[in-house]
């Protein structure tokens, strides 16, 4: 039986929103991603707030998180819907 499905595994990686550290620790990845990150994420952005005339910058965490996904893919010399064609 040769082999015609040769699916590929991707790894979907994204962050979370910038948010003050502090306020970090609850924030969940999108449905069916899972939280790469420990506790209060990584320190590496920055938000903003705006104050009447002003945009305040401060330091910010956000967390990493990652998804598998596999892509439908045909072995190599097979194609078509069901990778039957040779």
């Amino acid at each position: 039986q040769v082999k015609k499905q040769c699916d590929q595994k991707l790894l979907i990686r994204m962050k979370t929103k910038c948010v003050p550290c502090s306020l970090n620790l609850d924030t969940q990845c999108p449905a069916g991603y899972t939280k790469i990150t420990n506790g209060t994420g990584t320190p590496d952005c920055r938000y903003y707030l705006e104050i009447k005339t002003h945009t305040l910058s401060f330091p910010g965490c956000r967390h990493r998180c990652a998804k598998e996904f596999e892509q439908p893919e045909c072995c190599q010399g097979h194609w078509g819907p069901d990778c039957m064609g040779k």
